[in-house]
């Protein structure tokens, strides 16, 4: 069959991977590089050339096992990396890292700090408490994560200056969207991630060479069929197949797989159905600005203090999450600058410093879309069309390649 695929992310490009093996695979890409989020950025320092991930960054070896597995596959290596995070707040100076004791108490007078302590303490009531609360008859499915945290009575600095930001840098949404968060999605999540435990946790690891090394292995088979700065403009089906238009013009296929973001998806169809459009209109996506540069004024203060994430709270707990990676430490990089790659935080950094600025665009995830990801059997194959992307589970990587997979068993393929 001449299938066609939409979007290069990791989710259509294991699809098309495995489809090529059988099928005549184009693949339409919007960008002038494939990859989506897998964007690896190359800089020269001091003569010297560094590749900085400025999207996809990390795995671990518990909740990435399909990853994994397509790696080993593909013969792409990977080294164990640090996952520290911190939290600084400009307003009150308070600023920890959670590494070690010696980068919790980076500001020594969170020794004798009552609201620290009491913070420290509900961590560890919060573990420890948290999986069984959810598991009680009275829990209810429609909780949210603010009203678990307000109903369980936990302290203001716990909540604004630990599990808030947290899920806030996790899963790139703002401080009051976090609130209205499910409970059970946020809490099980934290389960599967070992951030429920101090010390049993998996070990992240990050790509050799940038996480675009992956890229040219899993896309060698169907290379001749992408298509770069080739954005879809409409999707039409019918009985015999679906008709593509594009700036090549309009062209026919026997199947599309829409690997794309749910709200590009549901845009793309000329006659979405009434399931397609409550399932895709159910999860939203929101743009975040992404800047690498090499400005360390949004690290925290003390250098102590600096972790793999550093999240650098506001005023204004409506505005988009504001991150800082620091590749450095993530990507184990040796070099006289420290790169950063910041989440809308662009006003705050010297222009001198940006070496590159993007947009990416994340899930955000609520009680309504956690309903829709449940119906995906629904849409599988309806209309000669096929939906995959990480938005389908939790918004990462691995949920990528498993909505790929589901993908590829309809055609009998697999891994």
């Amino acid at each position: 069959m001449r299938i066609a695929v939409v979007g290069s992310g990791i989710a259509g490009l294991v699809a098309a991977h495995l489809l090529s093996r059988r099928h005549d695979i184009t693949l339409f890409e919007a960008n002038d590089w494939i990859g989506g989020h897998t964007h690896t950025v190359d800089v020269d320092v001091a003569q010297q050339r560094y590749a900085i991930d400025t999207g996809f960054i990390v795995f671990n070896d518990w909740t990435y096992p399909n990853f994994i597995r397509l790696l080993d596959q593909l013969g792409v290596a990977s080294k164990p990396t640090e996952m520290s995070f911190s939290v600084s707040d400009p307003r009150s100076g308070l600023e920890y890292n959670g590494n070690n004791l010696n980068t919790l108490f980076a500001q020594r007078r969170n020794l004798i700090s009552p609201g620290f302590l009491r913070m420290l303490a509900d961590i560890l009531r919060f573990n420890r408490e948290a999986l069984t609360d959810l598991e009680k008859p009275d829990a209810g499915s429609h909780t949210t994560l603010g009203q678990y945290l307000r109903q369980r009575g936990y302290s203001r600095r716990f909540i604004d200056h630990y599990i808030v930001p947290m899920g806030s840098a996790i899963w790139s949404m703002s401080l009051r969207d976090m609130l209205d968060f499910p409970l059970a999605f946020f809490i099980r999540f934290f389960h599967n991630h070992g951030l429920l435990s101090i010390s049993n946790r998996p070990q992240w690891r990050v790509i050799e060479g940038g996480s675009h090394s992956y890229v040219p292995a899993l896309s060698a088979a169907f290379a001749k069929g992408i298509r770069l700065n080739c954005p879809v403009q409409r999707i039409r089906r019918d009985e015999q197949g679906v008709s593509i238009l594009s700036r090549q013009g309009e062209e026919r296929f026997d199947r599309v797989i829409l690997a794309c973001h749910s709200d590009q998806a549901l845009h793309l169809l000329e006659q979405p159905s009434e399931a397609e459009q409550a399932i895709l209109g159910a999860i939203r996506y929101a743009d975040n600005d992404v800047v690498l540069h090499t400005d360390t004024r949004l690290l925290p203060r003390r250098k102590l203090a600096w972790a793999s994430w550093n999240y650098r709270l506001g005023a204004n707990t409506e505005q988009p999450a504001a991150l800082t990676y620091n590749m450095n430490i993530l990507q184990g990089i040796e070099a006289p600058e420290t790169f950063c790659v910041s989440l809308n935080q662009t006003e705050q950094i010297d222009p001198a410093r940006i070496l590159a600025r993007f947009s990416y665009a994340h899930p955000q995830f609520s009680q309504a879309a956690s309903a829709a990801q449940q119906q995906w059997q629904s849409l599988l194959g309806e209309q000669h069309t096929f939906f995959c992307g990480a938005w389908w589970a939790n918004g990462f990587h691995e949920d990528g390649v498993v909505s790929a997979l589901r993908v590829a068993a309809h055609f009998g393929e697999s891994l």
